[in-house]
């Protein structure tokens, strides 16, 4: 048995798993290189009813590993609140089965809860697509059609020096750090998502409750990008509960960037902006100085998410 199972684990590390045994067997290789040996934890596997060996494979598990085995798929969602509900960490960890874990990858995620203390929400980091290399998530934004979506622009070497813990609208729920007291307090994921949409919903129930969602700029992990069966099969009906419940934020969120297209013609020449009355305040929302976006942003966005939302009523009412 490890030492570090007679002691209270710092951390509490969640992995749901549905068959893919060789990648699950890969990032538990890379999880034992790479977790410092400093830190005490703990790894809790939540198998969601895998037929590809994988639950013969766990009985072999012992310390630091625990081992939960649903008897009906539960999903994402449902599968990481079983581990949550057990865990007996200070943070918890999430991550999918399918990272490759590289050194380093822990402490500047750990790092930045403690540089945000107690309004710390949910912290992320970078991460690469395994195949490609190329960045596939530096925290979640919402586009134009009022629909998350992962930020896929590289920092820039002067942000990750200046700004390594980087404020976020929301991040994926693959690799996540967050304190156990706040997953509880939040009441975890809502496991009425299906494989998808529970990382942002939690992320915006942290907001409201006044904490802050950040990417650790100095954390990078691969990932196998929806390496799991079935993972997209359920977006349609996720995106409409995620918007039915957040329009408004959605909409505000997405303000943004329509008010730089249409603001950024009159920068030449400030004076002929429509309405002098407004200008002060789109500048100062623009800069992040307001959170309130300018009314007519907001109409624009309310009226293209009343078309998504009529068009999955029509969707799921047949």
């Amino acid at each position: 048995m490890s030492p570090r199972s007679t002691v209270r684990p710092l951390l509490s590390v969640i992995t749901p798993l549905y068959n893919c045994l060789p990648l699950t067997q890969a990032m538990v290789a890379g999880l034992r290189k790479t977790i410092p040996f400093w830190i005490p934890y703990e790894v809790i596997l939540v198998d969601d009813g895998s037929t590809d060996g994988t639950r013969e494979w766990l009985k072999g598990l012992g310390a630091p590993f625990r081992v939960v085995l649903n008897e009906q798929n539960l999903g994402f969602g449902g599968s990481t609140n079983r581990g949550a509900e057990i865990a007996r960490g200070r943070v918890l960890a999430l991550l999918n089965n399918d990272l490759v874990l590289k050194p380093g990858w822990l402490d500047p995620m750990l790092r930045a809860l403690a540089f945000l203390g107690g309004r710390a929400g949910l912290v992320g980091n970078l991460q690469l697509n395994a195949s490609t290399l190329q960045l596939d998530h530096a925290g979640i934004v919402v586009d134009v059609k009022c629909k998350p979506q992962h930020d896929r622009q590289r920092p820039r070497l002067w942000q990750r020096i200046v700004l390594p813990v980087k404020p976020v609208f929301a991040v994926t729920g693959a690799c996540l750090v967050v304190r156990t007291s706040t997953w509880r307090r939040l009441g975890g994921f809502d496991d009425a998502y299906r494989n998808g949409c529970e990382d942002v919903d939690l992320c915006l129930k942290a907001e409201e409750a006044g904490l802050i969602n950040a990417v650790a700029l100095h954390s990078v992990v691969l990932h196998h990008v929806s390496s799991s069966p079935g993972r997209k099969a359920h977006d349609e009906r996720n995106s409409y509960r995620l918007t039915q419940r957040w329009r408004d934020r959605l909409a505000e969120e997405a303000s943004r960037e329509w008010t730089w297209e249409h603001f950024t013609p009159y920068l030449p020449e400030p004076r002929d902006f429509p309405d002098k009355g407004e200008a002060l305040k789109t500048a100062l929302y623009l800069l992040h100085l307001r959170r309130r976006p300018p009314a007519d942003a907001m109409e624009a966005k309310q009226a293209a998410i009343e078309l998504e939302l009529a068009r999955w009523r029509k969707m799921f009412s047949s």
